[in-house]
């Protein structure tokens, strides 16, 4: 993995920290602050920014929106997910939906994969 620093990228990723959608806020503010683990968010590792990351245990979050399932989003996406994962990170994705409606689920998958559960 190449740690390049992006000054662009890095701008970016400080714009989506202070604008996180709702999602974003409520998987941030009633859950992943609170856990043993440090997570954090709009995390730019090489190329890409992750929603959410913790360094310690290789874990990548990403809440996806409608748009995420669209086309050239859905494959820059996979891509995206499959560079994470050569580099020896474990990707979980989390629909809007997941978050808003099943919350409960996405937390104890969360707790799953940091093996906290």
């Amino acid at each position: 993995m190449n740690e390049l620093y992006n000054p662009e990228l890095i701008k970016r990723a400080k714009a989506l920290r202070k604008a996180m959608t709702k999602e974003e806020r409520k998987l941030w503010y009633t859950f992943l602050k609170y856990l043993p683990y440090k997570f954090v968010r709009q995390k730019v590792i090489d190329r890409y920014i992750a929603d959410f990351y913790c360094a310690e245990k290789k874990l990548v979050l990403e809440l996806d929106g409608s748009q995420h399932f669209e086309g050239l989003q859905e494959q820059y996406d996979f891509e995206r997910t499959e560079f994470f994962r050569r580099n020896g990170m474990t990707v979980v994705r989390f629909s809007n939906y997941e978050i808003a409606k099943e919350f409960e689920k996405v937390k104890n998958a969360i707790l799953y994969y940091l093996n906290l559960e």
